[in-house]
């Protein structure tokens, strides 16, 4: 004998499929711009990614051939000056935010790096060039990185304050009824709790501004050459994108798309790696 559902029940369920298509529909319709970007940057990229392309300079406009050994090796340089400028800075004030809580101080700081954190970027680079490369007398690898630094302080700061305020309260008083002074109960106890967290927040955001152009206009200019000096000019994969998009040329239209194809693949990385790290952010290392 057949039990017949009641209509309540019946409507319900009807209720709870319709949520589900609603959602799978959002979700594909969110994933879906990925995987077109991804497809026609692998169309139109991939038949320029050769061993020239990472490890030869370009060649002068109008010639085939060349690579971006430059701009692969400049961004390299900007982000881990940024990385050295920056990190000490926003780690440090993201620890203090967690700690020090509500105070006046405290929600100066955050208010200050959530604006910053809203800043067009384009701004950020004329700022940089009005107090750094006026006074430098020129376009230099210093200003670019002092430029991402900036970018990236806020990020990691606001970040670094999170991570550390989700470690639970048991092992700071573990800390500190072991006799820990309160700097060493952070240090010690509640930073290493909270490494995995902060190193995933320190990677998303090395990895944001590891694509940003318009700052670099500003600073770090551009290079034809694989320079290491930071008191002069330097190349940026964005930079050298940019340019080969807006020239003539369809090589270096190729060249474009195959350096853009090589950004993307290197955040989609360290994406894959800080999603890996959040997996257990609390288990020490």
């Amino acid at each position: 004998m057949q039990v017949a559902v009641p209509w309540r029940d019946r409507r319900r369920r009807a209720t709870s499929t319709l949520m589900l298509v609603m959602t799978g529909v959002a979700t594909a319709l969110t994933v879906l711009p990925l995987i077109l970007i991804l497809f026609h940057l692998l169309r139109a990229g991939v038949t320029a990614l050769n061993v020239n392309f990472f490890t030869e300079l370009p060649v002068p406009p109008g010639q085939l051939g060349g690579g971006m050994a430059n701009g692969i090796v400049g961004t390299g340089v900007l982000v881990l000056l940024a990385a050295v400028l920056g990190l000490p800075i926003a780690i440090g004030a993201g620890i203090f935010l967690a700690e020090a809580g509500d105070s006046r101080l405290a929600n100066a700081i955050r208010f200050i790096a959530d604006v910053m954190n809203g800043i067009p970027s384009i701004v950020i680079g004329i700022f940089v060039w009005a107090w750094v490369v006026l006074s430098m007398g020129g376009f230099s690898a210093l200003a670019g990185g002092i430029a991402l630094a900036v970018m990236l302080i806020p990020m990691v700061t606001r970040t670094t304050e999170e991570m550390v305020r989700l470690v639970p309260r048991e092992l700071r008083e573990g800390g500190l009824a072991l006799g820990l002074t309160r700097w060493r109960t952070t240090l010690g106890v509640v930073l290493p709790a909270a490494r995995a967290g902060i190193l995933t927040g320190v990677l998303v955001a090395l990895a944001r501004i590891s694509g940003e152009t318009a700052p670099l206009l500003f600073t770090a200019f551009g290079s034809p050459f694989r320079d290491w000096r930071l008191d002069e000019p330097i190349a940026a994969l964005p930079l050298q994108i940019f340019q080969y998009a807006i020239s003539p040329y369809d090589d270096w239209h190729r060249q474009a798309w195959a350096g853009s194809l090589v950004l993307i693949g290197f955040v989609l990385i360290v994406s894959l790696a800080a999603r890996l790290l959040i997996r257990s952010p609390y288990r020490s290392r």
